[in-house]
């Protein structure tokens, strides 16, 4: 007959472990955090970036609005307000001089006393000079909802249409006068 090994085994291979140990678990768990510390700001920083550009383009469009405001409604000339370039939100749009369906209706509607905001930003735009009954003048202002989180900078025009900058956020707040716009410097793109 033959003899017949029987392999045994030792104390050590009966206790293999399955899954990970507490130490394992807690240095995973430290890389992520720092991971997370490192990308939650830029992720915060590029998101005020965005809003910022966002709200020169809205601004940009205001000011394009205006000027065709103005050339379509020439006894009017700009528009006496915001709401007045765009639509009632919700709603189809019919030009006229009161919805002159020219600029999106977020937009047009964000002065309005609920304003919730565009991208992050505030956005207000008022007729400025009267002279023979005709807006020959208008300032626009757009500023952060909140300042270092929504976006840092502030952005107005006047009827020259260039973009101005606020490094402060205000430029020119809820009601924009043509002398607090030009203070500011040119957006240089």
């Amino acid at each position: 007959m033959t003899s017949m090994k029987v392999k045994t085994r030792g104390k050590n291979e009966m206790r293999k472990q399955k899954g990970f140990s507490l130490i394992e678990l807690l240095i995973v768990v430290a890389i992520i955090l720092i991971i997370a510390a490192i990308a939650i700001p830029n992720l915060l920083r590029a998101r005020m970036a965005a809003n910022e550009s966002s709200a020169a383009a809205s601004i940009r469009t205001i000011n394009t609005s205006e000027v065709t405001y103005n050339s379509t409604y020439p006894t009017t000339g700009f528009a006496p307000a915001l709401v007045n370039l765009g639509g009632k939100l919700g709603q189809a749009c019919t030009p006229s001089s009161a919805t002159a369906c020219l600029a999106d209706s977020v937009l047009a509607n964000d002065g309005s006393p609920a304003n919730s905001g565009k991208s992050g930003y505030n956005f207000y735009a008022v007729a400025t000079t009267v002279a023979g009954g005709v807006n020959v003048g208008y300032a626009a202002s757009g500023g952060p909802i909140t300042i270092n989180q929504t976006g840092i900078r502030g952005f107005c025009s006047v009827e020259d249409a260039v973009v101005r900058v606020d490094p402060a956020g205000v430029c020119g707040g809820a009601t924009p006068t043509e002398a607090a716009v030009l203070l500011f410097n040119p957006l240089n793109q």
